[in-house]
């Protein structure tokens, strides 16, 4: 490491201001500041008094993210198995199924690594062109306005591969993050401005763009030749009694599904750590639940003839669908999220409540968390302005006393 620190120190001086490649300094100092601590300490009396920077918050949130995205591999690989046994074959098609076969494994569900490593041919390359070409765009964008290229697209770029269908194309997995880093982000100004998570901002760009992808009956695709209903799309269609696992199965995350938002587990265990180390509001999460198992059970009580999503409980909601997932890692996002104590309670149950209401009253639609999170992510500043007012009127009534 210290003969690459060398180079990294020998070419330093070719991309500060006057030097050769001054223009591409962001690239310099991406790879500089990602290997190792930024040189830069401040002098003297400073303001902050927290160790933790931005990179350092990214990193935890990557590190809460690790295990579901293990899972997220092993288990696409499982479900596609399934559905391929379904079938009666016993063959992976196409260039998934020539490197997979080529390593020596076979369609066997029960095998965890052949499930790994199928998963792995699905989240790998998705998580690859996500990656280059939002990397990519945040580089541009640095150039251009000559500053460094901010952390903060290293969580975008793990989250979004994670809320995507398996089989989606990569063309549109490209398309959509570029749309979701240049329209949801960089247009505002960049990391720490947007309003909107560039994330859920990209998957919202291709369900408007691209339904039959990301909505409808036949969007899961576990494999050539296999396709079927989301979860939620099949309770909205036949109800809960029609579904083939448990609440323990779902709860786990052994379902089909985008690839990382099936397991409420995991997502409690990502939800600790970021609740632990302060990166996460567990304001947030708790108004969120509270909010959407209220409304749910509502529902759930007034009951309907012709919409079974009526009769779904409260605890199904928690575990189907993208609920756990957008509730600890998109709507706690810092950024776009309410940043007041109090409003963080109201940004949360608001979100909890939308997306309960548009699963169960939009059964066209049955997944709600993506539109709620965004919805929430509009008024979050007004929440703020509200909080921030009533809190200002308070002190003035004390000091007038």
């Amino acid at each position: 490491m210290k003969f690459l620190r060398t180079i990294l120190d020998a070419q330093h001086k070719h991309f500060v201001n006057g030097g050769k490649l001054e223009k591409f300094y962001p690239f310099y100092e991406a790879i500089d500041t990602f290997l190792y601590t930024p040189p830069d300490v401040n002098e003297g009396a400073v303001h902050v008094r927290d160790g933790i920077d931005l990179k350092r918050a990214m990193i935890t949130v990557a590190m809460a993210l690790t295990p579901i995205i293990f899972f997220a591999m092993y288990n696409t690989g499982h479900q596609a198995q399934l559905g391929l046994q379904s079938l009666g074959l016993s063959e992976v098609s196409g260039w998934r199924g020539s490197l997979f076969h080529a390593l020596g494994f076979s369609v066997d569900p029960s095998n965890i690594l052949s499930s790994f490593l199928l998963g792995a041919l699905y989240f790998v390359p998705v998580f690859l062109v996500c990656n280059m070409v939002g990397g990519l765009w945040e580089a541009i964008f640095a150039t251009i306005r000559k500053h460094e290229i901010n952390e903060g697209f290293l969580v975008t770029g793990l989250l979004f591969p994670l809320i995507l269908p398996p089989t989606i194309p990569l063309w549109q997995v490209a398309v959509g993050i570029s749309f979701g880093v240049v329209v949801g982000k960089e247009v505002f100004g960049g990391t720490g401005k947007n309003f909107l998570n560039p994330a859920l901002t990209a998957r919202a760009f291709l369900f408007f763009a691209y339904p039959a992808q990301i909505s409808g009956d036949l969007v899961w695709v576990a494999a050539d030749g296999f396709s079927g209903a989301t979860t939620l799309g099949n309770v909205a269609l036949n109800g809960v009694g029609a579904l083939n696992y448990s609440w323990w199965q779902a709860f786990v995350g052994l379902i089909p599904g985008s690839m990382g938002e099936t397991s409420a587990l995991l997502c409690l265990f990502g939800a600790a750590v970021l609740i632990a180390t302060g990166i996460g509001s567990w304001r947030i999460m708790l108004s969120m639940t509270v909010g959407a198992v209220a409304l749910a059970a509502l529902f759930n009580a007034v009951g309907s003839d012709t919409n079974y999503m009526f009769a779904m409980t409260p605890a199904w909601h928690l575990v189907i669908g993208g609920f756990a997932f957008g509730c600890v890692f998109m709507a706690t996002d810092p950024v776009s999220a309410a940043m007041t104590h109090k409003g963080q309670y109201f940004y949360g149950a608001l979100i909890g409540v939308v997306a309960i209401l548009i699963r169960v009253v939009n059964p066209a639609f049955p997944e709600g968390v993506m539109l709620a999170i965004l919805f929430g992510n509009v008024f979050a500043p007004l929440i703020d302005y509200f909080v921030v007012n009533a809190n200002i009127k308070r002190r003035k009534l004390r000091y007038e006393k």
